[in-house]
Formats: C-alpha cells, structure tokens, sequence
C-alpha cells in the first residue's frame, strides 16, 4: 500500500482480548489469533462506516490492490 500523500500510521501490539480506542467511539479489539491470521472486532456508532478495505475499493468501483 502506497503511503504517498498520507500521515503515517501506528502499529500496535496486542494480545487476543486487547482493545485500542480510536478517537472517543471506535474500538478495536483483537478477538482470536490463530496461525497467520487476525480476528478483530469493531464497535463504532452506525454513522462510521467500517468495511474491509478491499469491500469497499469494490463498492467504489476500484480495484483492490492492496497487499
């Protein structure tokens, strides 16, 4: 993913059962690590859209390129 006319990010380290907020009404949580992938949850008000990311470059009618 090209960073190229973005802020950098931040990467965290959790356990399965670990939160991170994200301004004052998004949370993150880490439900399950099993192997090479990630369970996440995501608690937001229904006013924040949450999809993956290559779910919505499809509902934008892009293409997921993203590795």
């Amino acid at each position: 993913m090209s960073m190229q006319g973005k802020q950098g990010f931040l990467v965290v380290s959790r356990f399965a059962g670990e939160s991170i907020i994200i301004g004052d009404d998004v949370t993150i949580t880490v439900q399950e690590v099993r192997g090479g992938k990630v369970r996440i949850g995501v608690q937001a008000p229904r006013s924040v859209p949450v999809d993956r990311l290559e779910v919505r470059d499809r509902k934008q009618g892009g293409v997921a390129s993203h590795a």
